[in-house]
């Protein structure tokens, strides 16, 4: 009995034959994660369809844009695009990118990784049928990321195009083709032609605007959290087992205090970038460890060398060292390990002391101009702090002497009135 195939709606035809270039846009990308992630986390029911905007010029298409599409159950529980939402929605993507145009040039889905399945292949058609002759499937591999095997570099999706294929003959189905079955092959006898989905190469290509939001995602995402519904619960717990202060309670006071709390778990913007900083380093550490540890690992598997060792041959593999974990030897890697053991001596100083006298020296000259700036700026203050000092001096000055001038008016006014006033003297 023939071997079935994984996935029967994979066309055996090579992605080479197809002379079409995908050109695959970052924000496609962001999109289709951000979907697929509220998909999971909210856990939602049903698929998850979207649709891409590009342009297709000839043999070259580029991927730019998606969105999220609505689906509907259709007749024996097949899937389709909600037709009037859909349509609405693809005309207003129109109407806002119109320079450059964008179209129609695919949809997007996740499938596993031996390729689509027989119930997408409704919206397939659909598309087809009313929107694309030639539309491109982008299909993301859920799988391969829980699995958390190593990609080497390798995006988690897959990019089809369709095409049809006649189906062949008992014969040829079951393995036992001949040269009479070959030359049976002429036009006008071919069997049926069944939608196929054949592989296509991509490549990712990035505006200006698309890599400063890119940045700024890479830079902001380090600081995302969730809190949960059991941490909530924790932290009001703790806010009201603090101490309150004495006194009536009032509305105020208990609006200052839920505003502290809510204050409390905010990050500044200086927090954050320090946090993503600080993140992205150790990131990098913890990647080169795991590099490290798997040179290490390799190393510690090699069998003996023949340098050293006569009775074994030259990259030969004993039937005992294949039963210890031992692995055959690659000159090639370890010609790279070896050059990137020579390479380190140049990262490293040759001079120790003079580079750790000169690290010292930019150091004290650093605290040196930072210690200025401070002296700088504490005078600057001390000299505001004289300048109001003298202003409110002067007022209480002229204060002062308006206070001495208008007694001594008074003073004047009263000898005057004592000298114009006449003494009466009594009769002797």
């Amino acid at each position: 009995m023939a071997e079935v195939n994984p996935s029967s709606l994979v066309s055996s035809h090579k992605s080479s034959d197809s002379g079409l270039q995908i050109h695959l846009h970052p924000l496609v990308l962001l999109t289709v994660s951000d979907l697929i992630t509220r998909h999971a986390l909210r856990r939602r029911e049903g698929p998850i369809v979207g649709a891409l905007l590009g342009q297709h010029n000839g043999r070259d298409m580029t991927l730019e844009q998606a969105f999220e599409c609505q689906v509907v159950g259709g007749e024996h529980g097949a899937v389709l695009l909600h037709q009037a939402w859909f349509e609405e929605r693809l005309q207003q993507y129109k109407e806002v990118n119109k320079e450059p145009a964008l179209e129609l040039v695919g949809w997007f889905t996740a499938a596993p990784s031996t390729g689509p399945e027989i119930q997408q292949v409704s919206i397939h058609q659909q598309i087809i049928h009313n929107y694309n002759e030639t539309p491109v499937l982008l299909a993301f591999h859920p799988t391969d990321v829980l699995a958390g095997a190593g990609q080497g570099g390798r995006l988690p999706l897959a990019i089809y195009e369709s095409v049809y294929e006649g189906t062949q003959s008992a014969g040829k189905a079951g393995g036992h083709e001949t040269d009479g079955d070959r030359s049976m092959d002429v036009d006008g006898q071919d069997g049926p032609l069944d939608l196929k989905f054949r592989e296509l190469p991509y490549s990712i290509e990035t505006g200006e605007a698309e890599m400063i939001s890119v940045d700024f995602v890479a830079r902001g995402g380090g600081n995302a959290t969730s809190i949960d519904a059991s941490t909530k619960q924790k932290d009001k717990a703790q806010a009201s087992q603090a101490p309150v202060a004495e006194g009536p309670p009032t509305a105020a006071r208990s609006q200052q205090e839920m505003k502290a709390l809510n204050d409390s778990s905010i990050l500044s913007p200086e927090d954050d970038e320090l946090i993503t900083s600080l993140t992205a380093r150790a990131n990098a550490v913890k990647m080169l460890h795991t590099r490290i540890e798997l040179l290490k690992t390799y190393l510690t598997s090699l069998p003996p060398s023949y340098l050293t060792d006569a009775s074994v041959a030259d990259g030969a593999v004993t039937e005992e060292a294949t039963i210890s974990g031992q692995v055959e030897t690659n000159h090639a890697i370890l010609r790279s390990i070896q050059a990137l053991v020579h390479r380190l001596p140049i990262l490293t100083p040759a001079d120790g002391v003079a580079f750790e006298h000169e690290s010292l020296a930019e150091k004290s000259d650093v605290s040196l101009v930072a210690l200025l700036g401070q002296l700088t700026k504490g005078t600057k203050e001390i000299r505001e702090i004289g300048k109001k000092f003298d202003i409110v001096n002067s007022a209480k000055q002229r204060r002062r002497l308006g206070n001495r001038f208008a007694q001594i008016y008074e003073d004047a006014d009263e000898l005057a009135e004592e000298q114009t006033t006449p003494i009466s003297r009594p009769y002797e």
